[in-house]
């Protein structure tokens, strides 16, 4: 069971929500607005914020922002826009997933509990994404169980894009988790560069990296 703090100003799908995470074993707590939910926040303590994007007031985005710089709980990202452009910037501000309305109830608990289950979990050791399968302590990489060799930057990228596959991970996020405290220019074709030699590498696997434009890369399964 876990301590849920829902930030959305529709009270009938604040109320839908609260009614399903209940049912799900969890409490809830529900506020309307962006001053609101920082106020709860440290009341709370709760152990997953589900944040709506468009708020009234403080915005989602500054609420997401905030909550970050001073907490690592999970934010669900509850949105109405499907434009991949809010998502990313939702994303890269600490949003550790989303869900975008409508919803569908069973699949929103299922995110929850996948993050709740992060939070508290040890990280997990081998990653699998169709035929790749990554082994992070021993940094090694194998395709149809057959070794692919990396280097040290391919390989945290190749991580990074598993890590979210199926999701878009901005250019600016990408650069910040691969080269960390190294200053790289968002328009420097260095992450370009170490993208097509990790396709050339995967050029067996049924696994292909997509460039999304003006935003970054995601990883897909190709369907032959």
């Amino acid at each position: 069971m876990a301590h849920i703090l829902v930030v959305e100003d529709d009270a009938r799908i604040a109320k839908i929500l609260e009614l399903f995470l209940r049912r799900d074993g969890h409490t809830v707590v529900t506020v309307a607005d962006g001053t609101a939910a920082l106020a709860r926040f440290e009341q709370e303590h709760p152990d997953l914020v589900i944040l709506d994007l468009m708020l009234p007031g403080t915005h989602g985005r500054d609420v997401c922002r905030a909550l970050r710089l001073r907490h690592a709980t999970p934010i669900l990202m509850l949105t109405a826009l499907d434009d991949e452009r809010d998502i990313v910037e939702g994303l890269d501000l600490g949003a550790d997933d989303y869900v975008t309305k409508p919803f569908k109830p069973n699949e929103l608990l299922a995110r929850v509990r996948a993050l709740l289950r992060r939070a508290s979990g040890p990280p997990v050791r081998e990653l699998v994404y169709g035929d790749i399968r990554i082994d992070r302590e021993a940094r090694t990489v194998f395709v149809d169980d057959e070794p692919v060799t990396l280097r040290p930057r391919e390989f945290d990228l190749l991580l990074a894009l598993v890590s979210q596959a199926g999701r878009v991970i901005s250019r600016q996020r990408l650069l910040q988790q691969v080269w960390r405290d190294h200053e790289i220019d968002e328009a420097s074709r260095t992450l370009d560069v170490h993208v097509n030699r990790l396709r050339q590498k995967l050029q067996k696997s049924r696994v292909r990296i997509e460039s999304i434009r003006g935003i970054g890369y995601r990883l897909a399964l190709s369907e032959s």
